[in-house]
């Protein structure tokens, strides 16, 4: 009898660590100034397994720079994937004066540090968190969503 509940357990336990292991979550973020500075937006968008589970669209006030704009962007996704309870994620976006700050290859300076330690402090968050650059091309959702 045990020889034939075994392996459907054993199978349903495999599917479900491999179901979690194979979960890539990936975050993309923008933001978008009318003027700089000015009316401004924050986007982002989590995907899993390339697929958008979640889009975020927020108007982040006017005064606002673009710089400012890009880490609400980044602060909104952050925020939306530990509500979700994202533990390992990628996260690109197209500034790369923001992603190079994440990074620790720039300075941070003042007009953006409370942002930067906000993103930062959310940083803690995650197990593993490793940023990227890529070109606007290939951020076109986040920026959407940043200008709505």
């Amino acid at each position: 009898m045990h020889s034939k509940i075994f392996p459907e357990i054993t199978k349903e336990i495999t599917e479900e660590i491999t179901e979690e292991i194979a979960q890539e979550y990936t975050l993309k973020f923008g933001g978008c100034s009318k003027d700089t500075p000015g009316l401004s937006g924050a986007g982002a968008v989590i995907y899993c397994n390339n697929k958008e589970i979640y889009g975020f669209s927020k108007c982040v006030g006017d005064n606002i720079t673009n710089n400012q704009a890009e880490y609400h962007g980044l602060i909104l996704g952050l925020q939306n994937a530990i509500t979700q309870k994202v533990e390992l994620i990628n996260v690109y976006g197209d500034s790369e004066l923001i992603i190079k700050q994440m990074r620790g290859e720039y300075i941070v300076n003042p007009p953006l540090l409370f942002l930067y330690q906000e993103a930062k402090n959310l940083e803690k968050n995650f197990v593993s968190i490793k940023y990227h650059h890529i070109y606007k091309l290939d951020n076109t959702r986040a920026y959407d969503l940043a200008n709505l």
